[in-house]
């Protein structure tokens, strides 16, 4: 047995209990996990501050001195311990708040110890709360560390006695215990091509480093090989799904997507429409089962590449279907390509939560005999009572939103996957779609329409909010209409409701009837009423639509040229991004309003600077990256999204774009790392088997 695979109780300083604790606060179960339970950051512990000259700031420093009193002293909420550490220049306080027993046995009255901790300046005078405390005799003894790893914690870690000390030294155990146990998992080829250290060299660096170059050569080592391994599964799986699954092919451009192209085509399209419409059509003619990523800003006219791909497989003698987040988009393709397709003999059906079970019946079953060409929906198609003809293509809109399991279902509705076109507005940083998405083919519409002005973006504070109605003003008496949105936080819903009826009797009062007609949509109102809303302003019966974010996606009105984002602070940059993104459909010149409050947190600004900087989807997909991280920015649906451990997909941009390069290339020389020299990869590839930390099962 691998001794690695240890569990963790019997590691010494550990035990049942303690064990416990770090499976439950940490998820480390074995000696593995704690080996790759890496520290954050790392703090000089070379140096010593003389208590007088400490720096004037919240820091994090070392004093030695002598321990010279303690006492507890009662304040509102229980009791704090306060010792006295001195040293030839002054005295420093060290302060608990809890575990005042615990830390007051270990104490020795005018015994030299050495304290770790962080500054708290309070009236010009420094205290350490918390700090780590030992012996100058016992550190004297101890290995010298000039650079100290600090590890993720958690209160109740702290609270239980595992402090930073506590786990350094589990880590010094488990070293001392496994020796040189740790497999080789990189090719000498790799190894030597760049430069890197060996991983067993790697491993004890990180954790104990001897110098910052040692610690650097590690961190390098180490992040490349996490890189390396995520890209070989995604790439690998991508190789495996184009030899295994079979698609259909689609070798004909037949009569209805010719004259479609001809004689419908609203307006004429983009290079880049044009140069992806080739990607999907050679894609769908090679036998291979398409499984391809759709990146394009808002507006850049993904519908129409959807509507293309949908012609194809029509032409072939297959179905197809569209499935999109919500009620609202996908009512909004279905009319939109009814309107598209209206010169055409080509059936197409809407499934929603809210069709009623009359009009469904007739529905499931000109789907299942083949009369009904295209069917567009929500979660809804996922039914089992949905049952197609022969399903060649499946296009899914805001794909982010629809869980792994969901999708498959869709897969499993023949006996060969349909051709998988998923498409996003939302754009993604092409670090992210190289680790989140990359085992599929990725295409980008990367150029907007003819004629489109860009929106201009301003921030405005609440003080100015009589000069911007009087914009508004301006703006419906040209004849446009205007969008007001309030932010959404589930878990406040109430309060939410109430931010909404405040604007919404605000704004009614500086626009009153009969002058001015207000629609109003929010999460809280039955769909008929909502769908009965949007079809007044889509009518122009309203010129104003005072709204929560429901309309952040596929609302497509041409004659609305402001969106007014209320609190816009309390907005991330992609949804302010795809709200925007519901104006500057039209001809005319279009604007985006951000309202704010005067306080605002030095992100908000960032966010705020950005959107009134540029228009740009996938530059502020770059910037919100840096603000939120991956997790954040993928959403909770996407559970188990990549859990990176020690690589960082914003700072390690290039060391990714390496690691995916020698994948590829190993990929292409070696795909079963079958020869000689490869065996440590294959070994490694194996073990990962059962690592699921990838959010990669689109198909």
């Amino acid at each position: 047995m691998d001794p690695l695979q240890t569990h963790i109780t019997y590691l010494k300083g550990v035990g049942p209990n303690r064990a416990q604790l770090l499976q439950s606060a940490l998820g480390i179960k074995t000696y593995q996990d704690l080996l790759h339970f890496f520290p954050h950051r790392y703090v000089d512990r070379s140096q010593f501050y003389k208590i007088n000259a400490l720096p004037n700031n919240s820091v994090e420093v070392q004093v030695t001195g002598t321990l010279i009193d303690w006492e507890l002293i009662p304040q509102k909420r229980g009791k704090r311990l306060v010792a006295y550490l001195e040293d030839d220049t002054g005295t420093l306080e060290l302060v608990w708040f809890r575990g005042h027993k615990w830390v007051a046995q270990q104490f020795k009255r005018g015994a030299a110890y050495v304290v770790f901790g962080r500054l708290n300046w309070f009236n010009r005078k420094a205290s350490m709360p918390h700090p780590e405390l030992e012996l100058l005799e016992t550190f004297q003894q101890g290995p010298k560390i000039v650079l100290k790893g600090i590890y993720p914690s958690t209160e109740e870690l702290v609270n239980k006695g595992v402090s930073q000390k506590v786990i350094g030294k589990m880590l010094r155990n488990l070293l001392d215990t496994v020796g040189d146990a740790f497999k080789e998992t990189l090719s000498p080829q790799l190894l030597s091509n760049l430069g890197l250290i060996s991983r067993s060299d790697a491993l004890r660096e990180v954790h104990l480093p001897t110098s910052q170059n040692a610690l650097a050569k590690a961190l390098h080592r180490l992040k490349f090989e996490e890189f390396f391994f995520i890209q070989l599964q995604l790439l690998k799986k991508k190789l495996h799904h184009k030899q295994k699954f079979k698609g259909f092919v689609f070798d004909t451009v037949g009569t209805t997507f010719n004259n479609f192209y001809k004689n419908s085509l609203p307006f004429p399209l983009t290079g880049a429409q044009k140069r992806v419409i080739k990607e999907i059509r050679r894609d769908m003619g090679t036998g291979m089962q398409m499984n391809r990523l759709l990146q394009g800003d808002v507006g850049a006219g993904k519908t129409i590449v959807a509507l293309m791909t949908i012609l194809i497989a029509i032409d072939n003698g297959f179905q197809a279907c569209l499935m999109a987040p919500t009620e609202i988009l996908a009512q909004q393709h279905y009319q939109a390509l009814k309107e598209l397709l209206a010169s055409t003999s080509l059936e197409v059906g809407l499934l929603t939560g809210s069709v009623k079970k009359r009009e469904r019946q007739p529905l499931l079953e000109a789907l299942q005999s083949g009369e009904l060409h295209l069917l567009i929906g929500t979660h809804a198609l996922l039914e089992d009572a949905v049952v197609f003809h022969n399903l060649g293509v499946a296009i899914i809109d805001e794909q982010h939103r629809f869980g792994v399991a969901q999708r498959a279902k869709l897969w499993k509705k023949n006996t060969r996957p349909p051709h998988v076109l998923v498409m996003t507005a939302t754009p993604i940083p092409r670090t992210l779609a190289m680790s989140v998405y990359g085992d599929l083919d990725s295409s980008v519409i990367d150029e907007l329409p003819p004629g489109r002005k860009p929106v201009k973006t301003v921030h405005r504070f609440d003080n100015n909010r009589l000069k911007v109605f009087q914009f508004l003003r301006e703006e419906i008496k040209k004849g446009r209409q205007v969008y007001i949105v309030y932010p959404l936080i589930q878990e406040s819903a109430k309060m939410d409701y109430k931010d909404l009826m405040d604007g919404y009797e605000s704004i009614a009062r500086d626009f009153p009837q009969p002058n001015y007609q207000i629609s109003i949509v929010h999460g809280q109102m039955r769909p008929e009423d909502k769908a009965l809303e949007m079809e007044r302003f889509v009518q122009g019966k309203t010129q104003i639509m005072v709204a929560t974010t429901v309309i952040e996606v596929g609302v497509n009105i041409p004659n609305a040229s402001v969106m007014v984002i209320e609190s816009a602070e309390r907005f991330g940059l992609s949804q302010l991004h795809q709200l925007r993104g519901r104006v500057g459909r039209g001809n005319d010149q279009s604007y985006c309003i951000l309202m704010s409050g005067a306080k605002l947190s030095e992100e908000a600004k960032t966010r705020l600077h950005t959107m009134v900087r540029t228009n740009d989807g996938f530059e502020i997909a770059e910037v919100d990256l840096k603000l939120r991280g991956p997790g954040d920015l993928m959403g909770t649906q996407q559970s188990g999204v990549l859990q990176l451990k020690i690589a960082d997909l914003v700072k390690d941009q290039k060391l990714l774009q390496l690691a995916r390069s020698w994948a590829q290339q190993l990929l292409k020389e070696d795909p079963d790392f079958q020869q000689p020299d490869n065996a440590p990869i294959r070994n490694a590839y194996a073990a990962l088997g059962g690592y699921k930390n990838i959010w990669n099962y689109i198909s």
